[in-house]
């Protein structure tokens, strides 16, 4: 059976998509930092949970050679984790939520990334592929998300150099912009948001089974195929024409 890891698994994106991995039949490590959610997700299929915060480099490095220990090697990375803080202008945001935010959505997906290429590097059969967890804030912003949006637009930069790098080792990285999927951290969006006008609407949902399942049509296309970028919203958000 293949192998994936889910960072972020306890609840939203990543635990939909560690869920439908499980369904499908995949071994999952969930990591997240709640041990609880954890054990409900990983108790669905072939699970295993491991408590991990990703900003923390050892933790992480530990997590994954957990992770070969039980399974024996890693075909897919889903680099999910993230954390979207209190929106603000930059010279009225709490810089410890810029740092905070750059430590999770940044340095976490970095050191996810590094454990996950050194393992498909070194395994064999060589190779895998990894998933990173973007946003469509990486291509256009919302009002007074500045933390949120430079780390995203972070995260472009990350699958390209992933992508260009893996070549020789045969580890493809893609990465799924995804916009209004029906989550906890999504939950304002519905209830109503700021737009880019100055006024507050809330704004159409989408189900977040839809995007386990693109992440799962990623996952599972042959070694030769890559989705490089696939945007995956809510058919009539505001978000072609936003800015």
């Amino acid at each position: 059976m293949p192998v994936m890891v889910v960072t972020g698994a306890s609840a939203g994106i990543g635990r939909a998509v560690a869920e439908a991995a499980l369904a499908a039949g995949w071994q999952v490590a969930c990591l997240a930092r709640r041990a609880a959610p954890l054990a409900e997700v990983a108790a669905r299929g072939d699970g295993l949970a491991l408590a991990c915060d990703v900003a923390d480099r050892a933790a992480v490095e530990a997590a994954f050679a957990h992770t070969v220990a039980r399974f024996g090697r890693i075909d897919v990375l889903f680099n999910n984790a993230g954390v979207f803080p209190q929106g603000a202008l930059i010279d009225e945001m709490d810089p410890d939520d810029w740092t905070l935010t750059r430590a999770v959505n940044l340095d976490g997906m970095v050191w996810c990334a590094r454990a996950a290429f050194a393992q498909m590097r070194a395994q064999a059969p060589q190779g895998g592929r990894i998933i990173n967890n973007g946003s469509i804030a990486g291509q256009v912003p919302r009002p007074r998300s500045l933390a949120y949006t430079v780390t995203k637009h972070a995260i472009n930069g990350l699958t390209k150099q992933l992508a260009l790098d893996g070549r020789d080792f045969g580890i493809a990285c893609g990465q799924i912009d995804v916009g209004n999927a029906r989550t906890d951290l999504a939950a304002r969006m519905e209830a109503g948001v700021l737009q880019a006008d100055g006024s507050i609407r809330p704004e159409p949902m989408m189900e977040v089974g839809d995007v386990a399942a693109a992440v799962l049509h990623m996952a599972s296309l042959p070694p030769g195929a890559n989705v490089l970028n696939m945007t995956v919203m809510a058919t009539a958000m505001p978000f072609v024409g936003r800015g």
